[in-house]
């Protein structure tokens, strides 16, 4: 099973930036799709943004012109630019990676948490 594990949040103004950086033990560019998920208090998770193998990218609604997603492969790295951020953003950020011909077919980090605050 792919290991992985986030890093980078943090308590930022509103209108600023995070980078959110998950780091996974296997290529990033093999791994069916990668992406971001977010749980704010009392919350179910949401899906924040996604990029799949073979490059294709999708972001929830509520973010679109504001995160983007990326991917290193040399570095087995995933990131979340995060920009303008709202207060709304605040939550707990997880990497999952979704391989669905492997059992388990979820990985997901510990999380790490946002907080958007003045």
């Amino acid at each position: 099973q792919v290991q992985v594990a986030e890093s980078g949040g943090g308590l930022v103004h509103p209108g600023g930036s995070l980078r959110l950086s998950c780091t996974a033990s296997r290529s990033v560019s093999t791994i069916y799709v990668m992406q971001w998920y977010r749980q704010a208090p009392g919350k179910g998770r949401e899906l924040v943004a996604g990029i799949m193998s073979g490059g294709s990218i999708e972001y929830a609604d509520s973010v679109k012109g504001r995160f983007t997603i990326s991917r290193d492969n040399a570095k087995n790295m995933l990131y979340l630019q995060m920009n303008n951020l709202k207060p709304e953003d605040t939550a707990v950020y997880y990497c999952n990676a979704h391989i669905p011909w492997e059992d388990p077919s979820d990985s997901w980090g510990q999380g790490t948490q946002v907080t958007v605050s003045s």
